[in-house]
């Protein structure tokens, strides 16, 4: 006779704390109901010591103070009374994930390896009980004639949470928590106010992911080379960060937008940081340009060229990465354009001496002529920055993707039919969509283009003076 499996039980839990997140805060009490699904069979709560003190907004809202606590025991005297109750259970709690990650780290700081499936009853009731007003346990409990008594307190929190728990189940008739048992339901893993249809939504495909906030506001964009991947990546593992926790709690929707290829990807990225300038997002600093080449007219009239820390929005004429690069295309120019070295600024780097011979004092060239070479020199440089297409897969048939740079910049990128024929410049870059890129970009760009040098294009000048170009050859699937 096979034998008969255990039925299972649900450690309910709530408890109170110094802070929001595990890592810099403490419990200051718990309660642990252990139900069956119908009645409740055992309960146990304490009052903890969090050995820190109590900060007065969370005395404001628990009324737990630092007297109350003070002959509590500590956690650890407790760990193993938890451990023992919550061992093999099932581990319930309203935004469960805020309980859990507690418990998992003092737990774990006490040398006890421990994890548990989780029902939360925030996600089970958005889904047994859809469209109502809030989730918030409180306005919950209201709307499902849940009694409610010591709010903020473990045991009357749990208390709420055990009846709640008991109702969600009597009104499960689709079986939606056995579902949410079962190890490979994904939206167990998801934000508790986040819906699995946005995630099931997404495609397998390289492409920019937006989370939003309750306000429909985005809050962080990443870019992904398969979108639904790259997406549930966030939501898995067991993270105390305590930015991580507020930023999964913001998460109420998500929208996408797919790309041919991940470079695409990455430059959208870049560009919707930009734009939108999400909360969560970290400024791409360490990929700013430190240094720049700039152009001034001293009192005297004479036009200079200087190599100068940039700063942020500072317009120049050329950046680099290095101070040294920065010398050495000033030291081309002034060479290439016979400059005066007197009018060039090679920054504060000690090799400068060591690369430059700087003329002995003598008459300065007349004023007119040196400008001339200023304007001739700047104009050069420029025109030998590159002006090159990137043709790549597009999203689907039919279709092709295209990055376009243009004299050096990032000019323009987007989707063309592959039918549509092209001789010039301009009828190709028509098609495309203007971007405003920077020097990161570039940086992306360039390690593609010289990684993949079958899918680069160079734009042919016809006439120098004119803004006229055409593609090296023509043919209905582009090149």
């Amino acid at each position: 006779m096979a034998k008969r499996k255990p039925a299972l039980e649900y450690a309910i839990v709530d408890i109170e704390t110094t802070g929001g997140n595990a890592r810099g805060s403490r419990m200051t009490e718990i309660a642990i109901i252990i139900h069956d699904g119908t009645n409740e069979l055992e309960r146990w709560e304490s009052l903890i010591n969090p050995e820190k003190d109590i900060p007065y907004a969370i005395f404001a809202l628990t009324g737990i103070n630092n007297e109350m606590v003070k002959d509590a025991p500590v956690f650890g005297d407790l760990a193993p009374a938890v451990y023992a109750l919550l061992k093999d259970r099932v581990f319930v709690a309203h935004n469960v994930n805020f309980d859990y990650s507690f418990l998992k780290h003092q737990l774990e700081e006490e040398g006890y390896d421990w994890s548990a499936a989780r029902l939360c009853t925030v996600r089970m009731a958005r889904k047994i009980r859809p469209g109502l007003p809030s989730y918030s346990l409180g306005r919950l409990c209201d709307s499902l004639d849940v009694p409610l008594t010591d709010r903020h307190r473990a045991g009357g929190d749990a208390t709420a949470t055990a009846i709640l728990f008991q109702k969600l189940r009597d009104w499960d008739t689709d079986k939606v928590i056995e579902g949410m048992l079962k190890k490979s339901a994904p939206d167990q893993r998801l934000p508790p106010n986040l819906a699995p249809e946005y995630v099931q939504q997404l495609p397998q495909c390289p492409g920019v992911y937006y989370f939003h906030n309750d306000a429909g506001k985005a809050i962080y964009v990443g870019k992904a080379v398969n979108l639904k991947k790259r997406v549930i990546q966030h939501f898995t593992g067991h993270n105390i960060n305590p930015q991580r926790q507020h930023f999964l709690r913001e998460i109420h929707s998500i929208s996408f937008e797919p790309c041919a290829t991940e470079l695409m990807a990455l430059l959208l990225e870049c560009i919707e940081i930009k734009r939108l300038w999400p909360a969560y997002n970290r400024a791409l600093k360490r990929f700013e340009p430190k240094y720049g080449m700039f152009r001034y007219t001293a009192m005297n009239g004479y036009e200079y060229l200087a190599i100068g820390k940039l700063a942020k929005g500072q317009p120049s004429i050329a950046v680099f990465n290095r101070e040294y690069d920065g010398v050495k295309m000033l030291r081309t120019l002034a060479e290439t354009y016979q400059l005066d070295f007197r009018f060039c600024k090679f920054g504060k780097a000690s090799y400068v001496k060591h690369m430059i011979d700087m003329p002995e004092e003598e008459e300065l060239p007349d004023m007119q002529e040196h400008n001339e070479k200023v304007d001739l020199a700047i104009a050069g440089w420029h025109e030998q920055q590159p002006s090159f297409a990137i043709l790549d897969k597009g999203r689907g048939a039919g279709e092709q993707s295209c990055i376009w740079v243009e004299r050096g910049h990032f000019y323009a990128m987007g989707y063309i039919d592959e039918h549509v024929q092209f001789t010039t410049f301009e009828d190709l870059r028509a098609m495309l969509k203007r971007y405003y890129g920077n020097h990161y970009m570039m940086q992306l760009i360039h390690l593609h283009a010289a990684k993949y040098p079958a899918k680069v294009k160079n734009l042919i000048p016809q006439y120098k003076s004119t803004e006229t170009y055409v593609l090296p050859e023509r043919a209905g699937l582009l090149f």
